[in-house]
């Protein structure tokens, strides 16, 4: 008891000093329970006793802040700049000088959430783009415009292929400029061109004609004569490599340069820029081969058919034309591959049925038998190649058995002579048995005079 007694002596006098009365009573009951308290005890109220420490010194720490005053020259007395609790706040809207009547700066003219003093007038504000309120199609009329990304030369290659193939079958130019303005070309646009003649090159020659035909309405529409002259250009140093694929090449990109030149595609000035320039042989031929056409009078060649009018696109009268002066140089040379040569140039597998009407007619038309056995042997070639289908042949014949009457009026013997050319043409396998039995013979027979009773003459 007597320690105890001394204990709380020596407690009391250090808490006069320093602490208060409640921080005292704590260390006496802590001296009390100390020496009944098991070790864990000891360490869970150790760590009380620390919590509570803290809570003590941030109250006080809060109430200090709030105390603290201003010197009269404005200045923070004992104010750390560095620390959080010793700045000013910037946002009091309250004197900081300690004088007036505590009312708010500016008279309530401005501050957070305010509109300021009455009869101030605001000036219209540009809406910033970084705004996080900013509504775009708030601002004015609005226009919105479809973006085609530009093609690259890979993906050029593949969507002006079909395009090129399909024209060569409709042969519509306005239709390809309604496809290509679809298409966003960019600075490669002139690869159409090069495309183009490219893909003709290795077709017929009525698709170089149409390929001419495009160039021509292109030409100031979608393309300019710089790029069918970048084209051309490019053309002319890939010739060594088109050649392994046409060994014509040359001559036809000539023909087509000669033929851009005549309808206003390429300047005139095209060619003299290439005199003296040029290294490659392949295309010292191409340019020769155009200013040679290029020279010649109009009377001597028309350039607009350079390639020759081709396939559908040639009158009938034309065609007819063709197809008998073809028929007439055969059966004078004999040659077949040649005519057979010359009816593929034409490229009108429809019309083949003309050939087969004119070839039966100048049969019927020619003196003794040399005509029907060069025809007939004509006609069994194209019938064996398949040039001429059995639609075709069988029409042709059917046009002259419908005209056999006609066709008798000027020619007597009609329709022996084409009896006898169509069992010739049918024991060569040239025509159908079915063909053969419908070809007409003369309807009126021949009676000898009254005195011989009536007998039918044999």
């Amino acid at each position: 008891f007597q320690s105890l007694c001394d204990l709380w002596l020596n407690v009391k006098n250090t808490a006069l000093a320093n602490r208060s009365y409640s921080d005292c009573e704590d260390v006496l009951n802590e001296a009390e329970v100390n020496s009944n308290w098991t070790p864990q005890e000891k360490a869970l109220h150790e760590a009380r006793l620390k919590a509570k420490a803290k809570r003590r010194l941030r109250k006080s720490s809060s109430r200090n802040s709030t105390s603290e005053s201003f010197s009269e020259s404005g200045d923070l007395a004992g104010a750390d700049p560095n620390s959080p609790k010793g700045k000013v706040n910037t946002n009091d809207r309250k004197s900081r000088t300690g004088k007036g009547r505590g009312l708010p700066k500016k008279g309530g003219a401005g501050g957070k959430g305010v509109w300021g003093a009455a009869g101030m007038v605001y000036e219209d504000e540009e809406p910033d783009v970084r705004d996080p309120n900013y509504d775009e199609s708030a601002q004015g009329d609005t226009v919105y415009a479809k973006v085609v990304p530009e093609i690259d030369e890979r993906e050029l290659e593949k969507m002006v292929n079909p395009i090129v193939q399909e024209y060569f079958e409709h042969g519509d130019t306005k239709e390809v400029q309604l496809l290509l303005k679809e298409l966003n070309l960019g600075h490669n646009k002139y690869e159409f061109s090069s495309m183009a003649v490219s893909l003709s090159l290795e077709g017929k020659a009525s698709h170089r004609e149409l390929t001419s035909r495009l160039l021509s309405d292109l030409s100031g529409k979608l393309l300019s004569q710089n790029d069918m002259g970048r084209a051309f250009d490019k053309m002319l140093k890939e010739l060594p490599d088109l050649i392994l694929d046409t060994p014509e090449a040359p001559q036809m990109l000539g023909q087509f340069i000669a033929r851009a030149i005549a309808d206003h595609v390429l300047p005139m000035s095209f060619l003299d820029c290439y005199k003296g320039k040029v290294d490659c042989d392949h295309a010292r031929v191409a340019l020769d081969r155009a200013a040679v056409l290029l020279s010649m009078k109009r009377e001597m060649v028309r350039l607009d058919n350079v390639w020759g009018v081709g396939g559908g696109l040639r009158p009938v009268k034309h065609l007819i034309k063709e197809m008998n002066l073809l028929l007439k140089e055969y059966l004078i040379s004999g040659d077949v591959s040649e005519a057979e040569r010359c009816l593929r140039d034409l490229e009108v597998p429809h019309f083949h049925h003309e050939l087969v009407y004119e070839a039966v007619v100048m049969v019927l038309e020619a003196k003794g038998d040399k005509a029907s056995h060069m025809m007939m042997k004509l006609l069994q070639s194209f019938w064996k190649t398949g040039l001429i289908t059995v639609d075709q042949m069988n029409r042709g014949f059917q046009r002259v058995y419908d005209e056999l009457p006609e066709i008798s009026l000027d020619v007597p013997h009609a329709h022996s002579i084409m009896e006898t050319f169509v069992d010739l043409c049918y024991q060569e396998s040239v025509i159908t048995k079915q063909l053969r039995d419908v070809c007409p013979s003369r309807g009126r027979k021949r009676f000898v005079s009254e005195g011989d009773g009536g007998v039918i003459k044999s």
